[in-house]
Order: structure tokens, then C-alpha cells, then sequence
């Protein structure tokens, strides 16, 4: 056993490297990200006729797609820009620019980590920058390299969708490519090994903290649906199979099917309307109602409590549906099996060959589904989240999608990922716990 959870361990971050890697590099192949989304609202704008000198001023130039390309290393190969978002290779996370003058000298100014600044002027020995660095710059990790026009033309190309040589050559001639620029940059490891998921595009916060906030209503819905899932489904599926074809099993699967046919999200929508709306027996949208930092604690309990009983509902309505007839089929199935009917034949109660040999083994496929209750529980489910207007991390997951945010994709899928792993990890183990004739050898 200890040998198999050693190799399970093992495989984890190679498993998760070629997850990662996959929809990394999908992400960036896909058109419509950062740069393509701030193209297209300045496309919109033109086309609007709205030509205030507001509007005029804030559309985005080259240089605010430079910055932009920068902050989400989106100018990178995608193999380094990967390594980078790893922590594996060094990234640029302070950038200053300046072009040369007609004297042949570029004065660019950098702050370091203390908030100095300093003017640091730049000259040039055909590609190699020429400039005195004070003490502290290398301590830093700062470093300056020079741009061509013909380099800025590539980057402008690429942006621009232009791969024809004669029109790059046209462009580095361009007033917005033709002069030299010398750019300053500090590196630093800041990436998944370091702790650091990134900035999320959209709403210019730390990914971690995201997630971190939304998390806990997931986790919240999610532990408590599959508690009661668990308590209540292997109790009534045991009743179910034990009490077979009686009128508690007819009437009660006829209310599972009905509850298992009707999908969460929509028994969402009828909740809301005759519960919520009609009858106002409980609140329409979110999680606590305004003002509940002010309440008393009891208050706050009766609060939650009853923003919780409308998703909860259809949080468990399918994942109970399955789980109470896989718990009472698995047992008709062991109760008719051979060694049950031996047991009893050799004067053991029924009591006791239902409890000690039957259930046990009944048990083995519903434990073996942990994993993918772990995904349910962190994931959530992002359309009941959507009706009930609940912001948890199945609609963080669902926004980030929808916005192409390319760093919020990335550290929700890499959470969601970990814990996948281990719960499918969980599940073995406890399989092996419950069932004798499992054993990782």
C-alpha cells in the first residue's frame, strides 16, 4: 500500500503538467483574448460614431497593447510563457522603455524594490546596450537589451495578423517602429512553484485571492449536499432493497425518477418562482441578505439557513436519485448472491448477514465514486449558481471561460485538477479499506 500511494504521488505532477500544458496552450491558440477583446471594444467604439475627445483619448494605442501583451506574458513562445507561469523560468515583471534620440541615447527610468529612481542612459554598440548600472540594479536582476525596428515590426506584425516581408520592412519604416529602443526589465521566479497564479485580466486582482474568496460557497453547498446525500441515500436505499416492492418503495422511487428527470437548474427556476416569488417563503437570490454583518448570530443562522434551502435542494436532487438506487440495487444484487444464503443456511441471523457481509460489499461501487463528488463539491454547479444568483467557483470557473481570462482559466483548472487526483486517490484507498480482496501490491 505504501508503495502504490508513493508511485500515485509521483505521477501527480506529471499528470498535472500535461493537463495544465494542454489547455494552456489551447488558451493561447484560441483568437479572443486580452489583446483581440481590447481591439474589438476600439473597433466597436469607432463604429458606434461616438467621437468625443473623451473616448478619442482612452482608446487603446500601441503602446497600451504592448503593456497589456506584458503584464499577461502574452509576447512569449508559448513553450516559455508556460515554464514562466510553471515559476521554472524567470519572467519580466517590471518593464521600462525608452527610444534613442537623434544623439543616439535612450534615458530610461527604473524604480527599484526600495522605490528609487533612477534615469539610467542607455547607448549603443551596434546590438549591445552600453550604460552604467548602479549597485543595486544588479542586485535586482535587472537587465537592458535593445530593440530594432525591425523587431518592433515583428511584434506590431504579429499583432497586426501581417507575415509578409515586404510589408514588416514597410512597417519598421513606420514612425510608430523606426527608431531604436532600449528596455529595462526585472526578473523574478513568480509563477505556480513561487505561490503566485497570476493577475486576472478581467478584474485586474490576484487569482489566488479569487479563488480563495469564492471557494468557501462551493465548499459550503458541496460538503453539505453530499453529507446529506450520504446520510440519507444508503439508509433509504438499504430500507428500499430490504422492503422490495412494498408500497414505502413504490411511492418513494416514484418520487426519486421525478426528482432524477428534472434537471437541478430547473426545479431552480420553479423553486424560485412558486417558493420565492409567489409564496415568499424564501429569498430569491444570493447567499445572505444586505445587512447580515449586523445581525446576531442566531439571526445570522436563520439567514443563511434559509438562503441555503433552495440550491441545497437542487444541489442533492440527481446526485440522491443515483445514489439511493445504486445503494439499494447493489444490495438485492449481494443479498441473492451465494454466500449471503450460506451464511443464513448455517444459522447466522439475516440481521446479520445484511450488515456484516451484504452491506459491506454493497458499499464498494458507491465509495469508489468519491472522486467525482470532490469535483461536484469544489466545482459546484454553475447553473444553479446562475439561478440563484450565488457567486461560488463554478461561476468564477464559468466567467472565466466567457471572458477568456487566461490566468483565472489557469488557476481554477489547476485547482480543480489537484483535488480531482485527490479524490480519485481517496477512492482507491478507501476501496482497499472496504474491500479485503483489493490490495496495491
Amino acid at each position: 500500500m505504501r508503495y502504490y500511494i508513493i508511485r500515485r504521488l509521483l505521477m501527480m505532477p506529471v499528470t498535472l503538467i500535461g493537463i495544465t500544458f494542454l489547455v494552456f496552450f489551447l488558451t493561447r491558440m484560441v483568437p479572443g483574448g486580452p489583446v483581440e477583446r481590447m481591439l474589438q471594444e476600439q473597433a466597436i467604439g469607432a463604429l458606434s460614431g461616438e467621437k468625443t475627445v473623451g473616448q478619442a483619448s482612452a482608446r487603446p494605442g500601441n503602446d497600451d497593447l504592448e503593456r497589456l501583451e506584458e503584464l499577461f506574458n502574452l509576447q512569449e513562445p508559448i513553450w516559455k510563457a508556460y515554464l514562466q507561469w510553471l515559476g521554472v523560468l524567470p519572467r519580466a515583471v517590471e518593464i521600462a522603455k525608452a527610444e534613442f534620440n537623434d544623439d543616439g541615447v535612450a534615458t530610461v527610468t527604473i524604480v527599484s524594490t526600495s522605490g528609487h529612481a533612477t534615469a539610467l542612459e542607455v547607448t549603443r554598440d551596434g546590438m549591445v546596450p552600453q550604460y552604467l548600472a548602479p549597485e543595486w540594479m544588479q542586485e535586482e536582476d535587472w537587465q537592458v537589451r535593445l530593440e530594432s525596428p525591425a523587431d518592433r515590426a515583428d511584434r506590431l506584425g504579429a499583432r497586426r495578423g501581417i507575415t509578409d516581408e515586404a510589408a514588416l520592412a514597410e512597417l519598421a519604416k513606420s514612425p510608430a517602429c523606426r527608431r531604436w529602443r532600449a528596455v529595462a526589465s526585472r526578473q523574478s521566479f513568480q509563477g505556480v512553484l513561487q505561490g503566485n497564479l497570476g493577475l486576472s485580466y478581467k478584474y485586474n486582482e490576484p487569482v489566488m485571492r479569487m479563488m480563495l474568496d469564492r471557494l468557501p460557497v462551493s465548499l459550503y453547498f458541496g460538503l453539505l449536499g453530499a453529507l446529506i446525500t450520504y446520510v440519507v441515500s444508503i439508509p433509504l436505499g438499504v430500507f428500499k432493497a430490504l422492503w422490495h416492492r412494498s408500497a414505502f418503495d413504490s411511492v418513494s422511487s416514484v418520487l426519486i425518477f421525478v426528482g432524477y428527470a428534472v434537471p437541478g437548474f430547473a426545479l431552480g427556476a420553479v423553486l424560485l418562482v412558486y417558493l420565492g416569488a409567489r409564496l415568499e417563503w424564501f429569498p430569491l437570490y444570493g447567499l445572505v441578505s444586505p445587512g447580515y454583518e449586523w445581525m446576531s448570530f442566531k439571526e445570522q443562522l436563520c439567514d443563511l439557513a434559509m438562503h441555503t434551502v433552495l440550491p441545497l435542494s437542487c444541489y442533492v436532487v440527481s446526485t440522491f436519485a443515483v445514489t439511493t438506487m445504486m445503494m439499494k440495487n447493489n444490495l438485492m444484487e449481494h443479498l441473492a448472491a451465494d454466500y449471503v444464503r450460506t451464511a443464513v443456511s448455517k444459522g447466522v441471523s439475516f440481521r446479520h448477514a445484511v450488515w456484516r457481509h451484504a452491506f459491506r460489499n454493497s458499499v464498494i461501487p458507491i465509495v469508489s465514486t468519491l472522486g467525482s463528488v470532490i469535483c461536484t463539491v469544489v466545482g459546484g454547479s454553475i447553473l444553479i449558481e446562475r439561478v440563484f444568483d450565488i457567486q461560488g467557483f463554478g461561476m468564477l470557473s464559468f466567467q472565466a471561460l466567457m471572458d477568456k481570462d487566461y490566468s483565472l482559466i489557469m488557476g481554477t483548472l489547476l485547482l480543480t485538477s489537484v483535488l480531482i487526483i485527490i479524490g480519485n486517490l481517496l477512492s482507491d484507498l478507501l476501496v482497499a479499506l472496504v474491500d479485503p480482496r483489493v490490495r496495491f501490491e
